[in-house]
């Protein structure tokens, strides 16, 4: 039960970094929730009813209405408890308008290639070809973080924003890539912004306390490139 007697479920799976994001957020509030793990190979009614559109996880349950897609539920949380916690969204609408611009790009370029490799099977030129793609985003991100930051130490400033949720929400399987492949996707020599935030972030209590286990991640990241090069040979 949230404050003020709200009652919150949040249903989701332990290594998604997309219900990281809600993890993130509602840890970056002081929320309370009941945390429902889904079989995303065998959904629950409950997943079925609640998003009946995608059939997807993450899905944030408040007082029983349902709220869908991670970045929505984001948002959702720091205007329903606007009062609880610290701000994830800037208070000045320019500001609100830049942060869920580099939100969607961290989507757009870097998640999404992240999920196509994952999930190809045409293995390694594929892998190799989304890293490229991702190493680029990569140097724009930089970018950004020099202006949003404004030599502070996250996307948001002093505190935590809806950039850093975006990103951040990706750290144990960047740093999963790293560890599979060697190749530091926030390099210290060509990112050193980025490679800086990255080791704060992760630092964070709030990070600490809801960022999957990277062991887990690599484990579970084998597995799924087992399967996807099994099914390549069939």
């Amino acid at each position: 039960m949230a404050e003020g007697g709200d009652e919150l479920k949040l249903l989701g799976s332990w290594s998604s970094p997309f219900v990281t994001r809600a993890k993130l957020a509602l840890a970056i509030k002081g929320l309370s929730y009941e945390n429902i793990d889904e079989d995303v190979h065998n959904k629950s009614d409950l997943l079925l009813t609640s998003n009946p559109v995608h059939k997807k996880i993450p899905v944030l349950i408040h007082n029983g209405v349902p709220v869908c897609e991670s970045m929505i539920i984001v948002q959702y949380i720091d205007e329903a408890f606007a009062g609880t916690g610290p701000p994830i969204l800037p208070a000045d609408p320019h500001e609100r308008a830049v942060a869920r611009f580099w939100a969607a790009y961290v989507d757009d370029k870097l998640v999404s290639q992240w999920t196509n490799s994952s999930r190809s099977k045409t293995g390694e030129d594929k892998a190799a070809e989304a890293m490229k793609e991702m190493l680029l985003a990569v140097q724009t991100l930089e970018g950004a973080l020099r202006e949003c930051s404004e030599g502070k130490g996250f996307f948001g400033g002093d505190s935590v924003g809806l950039v850093d949720i975006a990103l951040g929400s990706m750290h144990s399987w960047l740093m999963a890539i790293e560890a599979m492949s060697g190749a530091k996707v926030f390099d210290p020599a060509r990112t050193p912004l980025l490679a800086a935030w990255m080791e704060r972030f992760g630092a964070l209590d709030v990070a600490r306390a809801v960022l999957p286990d990277v062991g887990r991640v690599v484990e579970l990241a084998k597995i799924r490139h087992g399967q996807a090069a099994a099914a390549s040979n069939n």
